[in-house]
């Protein structure tokens, strides 16, 4: 791939740009908004020229909803070789793009599995898809060259090429991200109204599912609006064990003691359903999740601590293989959670006893 442009200078668009300019490849910016894509232009994305004649591929990065409308457009105007969007749902704009009687030979839908609680140009980075699936799904239509190129672009933005079916995607994103966003936002939405008291208690299990919540309601309108029956399935079931664990724990208020005994295995049952759903989430760089212990050292809120932290585990040996932060409440100081193996622990723990840091036991 030598040339490419992209429609579409928010996040997703400007970061797959950034990467394929580290790449030597000429990229051609477009957005409904020009000042965003001057943003995007003056931060190194490329230009937002219109390119002389047809480009090797055309990146539609726009809501799910303007799909199909942005690449039926380009894909008339005939500006580049091969076309990929990569909104976060697929089975529809496909659809939408046959309705519209389109050659689909030349395209191919892909999502990148990866992004920030913020949007825009200025929250782009060129590294933001490296090590992240990138999904994509041809159909036996789809060029060979396209497929090509699309997997050329997944190469310069670092990321990991994963073949599905549009509608498998569609289901499998509904359980991975979409139902879950929403999930969080209606915990989240516990504390709006919550006494400050309450709020001032927040650790960092809240701060962990309440994360998600952050992200702009208004492009999580486009992609629900785009995927809703998968995700109002999902919901509904999570609705279900919602109601049982309202009854189990009713029961659990009751003075007859078989009804406790019953709200409690009730109440078990979820938890350790949970515990077995969690052990399925991949772990470090998408392999079988594996079991690390946890040496906890209290810092200050100083800079240069956490390089220094890090700086004597490197010379003990030591990898870390995850880090936490839990802020304490009210005072200039936290606890980092370094996730090691187990093997590491004594040696880790005694150097940084030797080095001067406070470990948590």
């Amino acid at each position: 791939m030598r040339s490419a442009l992209v429609l579409g200078t928010g996040l997703i668009g400007t970061s797959a740009a950034l990467a394929l300019v580290q790449r030597g490849v000429t990229v051609h910016l477009a957005d409904h908004d020009p000042e965003q894509a001057r943003t995007a232009a003056a931060l190194g994305a490329g230009t937002d020229a219109a390119p002389d004649g047809p480009v090797d591929l055309a990146v539609v990065a726009v809501p799910p909803a303007h799909v199909a409308t942005v690449l039926a457009d380009a894909m008339r105007r005939e500006v580049a070789r091969g076309y990929t969007d990569v909104a976060s749902v697929k089975g529809g704009p496909r659809r939408d793009l046959q309705a519209l009687g389109l050659d689909l030979t030349r395209y191919l839908g892909t999502h990148p599995m990866s992004g920030r609680e913020k949007s825009g140009p200025l929250a782009a980075t060129a590294d933001l898809f490296e090590g992240r699936p990138w999904v994509l799904t041809p159909t036996r239509d789809t060029d060979t060259e396209v497929l090509n190129l699309a997997l050329e672009l997944v190469s310069h933005c670092r990321a990991v090429p994963v073949v599905m079916d549009a509608d498998a995607h569609d289901r499998a994103v509904a359980l991975v991200s979409h139902m879950p966003h929403l999930v969080s936002s209606m915990v989240a939405a516990r504390l709006e109204h919550a006494d400050e008291a309450a709020v001032r208690l927040c650790g960092q299990g809240i701060r962990d599912v309440t994360r998600i919540a952050a992200s702009d309601p208004g492009m999580w309108i486009d992609i629900l609006s785009a995927n809703p029956g998968p995700v109002a399935d999902l919901l509904s079931d999570v609705a279900a064990d919602l109601d049982e664990a309202v009854r189990a724990l009713r029961a659990l208020q009751s003075s007859d003691e078989a009804k406790r005994r019953e709200g409690s295995a009730g109440i078990e049952d979820m938890l350790r359903r949970g515990n077995a759903g969690q052990v399925r989430v991949p772990g470090k760089h998408g392999s079988a999740p594996r079991a690390y212990e946890v040496v906890a050292v209290l810092i200050d809120d100083q800079p240069g601590q956490l390089a220094r932290i890090f700086a004597d585990a490197g010379t003990a040996g030591v990898n870390i293989e995850d880090v936490r932060i839990e802020h304490a409440t009210g005072q200039q100081a936290g606890l980092v959670q370094l996730m090691v193996e187990p093997q590491a622990v004594p040696v880790l723990t005694a150097a940084l006893r030797e080095r001067g840091w406070a470990l948590r036991q």
